[in-house]
């Protein structure tokens, strides 16, 4: 009798643990998704609609777009080519993506979050100082300079950065673990914002004087 019911109970708990492993929601591929009624209105689904399979083909899993060197002729001195299932429809459902980074001398790729994704990055060519932020309270700052071929690694969500401390040109490869990692630049989002969020919110926010991030705000617009 004990065994039986010590069988049922280990089932249950089978079942349970089974249960919970599968209750969850999906993790979502764009930033905003508002569910709807009738399908007739629908613009997209959480991620992309598939190949019909016998059609597939090697080159639907094939990509060119690395090849050629970014221009780093811009204010902040980089250049981000992304790999997402906007560029390459073959890493529909891989939960994977890619960026190549060029960085000028002293170029930096400016404070950022991918809401999305974790990501991992190489230095392929010169020296970078790669850092991320804990989120609240600690504010924790991991930082380490990065010389070619070696990896750091970003956890989802967290701020983080890369800037070229070198004399010379830099390139790294950042794998991400999100076909749609998305990406929030924090300068260019908090202040230049459309429409623009009210310069009062922002002063107290940044403890800066109101003109300030006026000037800040028509630097971004």
């Amino acid at each position: 009798m004990k065994k039986g019911v010590s069988f049922l109970v280990a089932v249950t708990l089978m079942e349970l643990a089974s249960f919970l492993a599968s209750a969850f929601d999906p993790s979502p591929l764009q930033d905003i998704c508002v569910g709807i009624n009738d399908p007739k209105n629908a613009v997209f689904v959480n991620g992309k609609f598939c190949k019909d399979p016998s059609l597939t083909v090697a080159e639907d899993f094939f990509y060119q777009g690395l090849k050629n060197p970014g221009d780093t002729q811009n204010l902040v001195g980089s250049n981000v080519t992304f790999v997402t299932v906007e560029q390459f429809p073959g890493l529909n459902t891989l939960g994977i993506s890619m960026v190549r980074i060029e960085f000028a001398p002293y170029g930096v790729n400016p404070p950022h979050i991918h809401p999305r994704a974790a990501e991992i990055l190489t230095v392929l060519e010169g020296t970078l100082l790669a850092g991320f932020v804990t989120s609240n309270p600690e504010h924790r700052f991991f930082s380490k300079v990065l010389n070619k071929a070696d990896v750091f690694a970003f956890p989802q969500g967290l701020m983080h950065f890369q800037y070229n401390i070198g004399h010379t040109n830099a390139v790294a490869i950042a794998a991400l673990s999100s076909q749609s990692p998305g990406v929030i630049t924090i300068a260019n989002t908090t202040f230049g914002s459309n429409p623009p969020i009210n310069p009062d919110i922002l002063a107290k926010a940044f403890q800066l004087d109101k003109k300030v991030v006026q000037y800040l705000q028509a630097s971004f617009q």
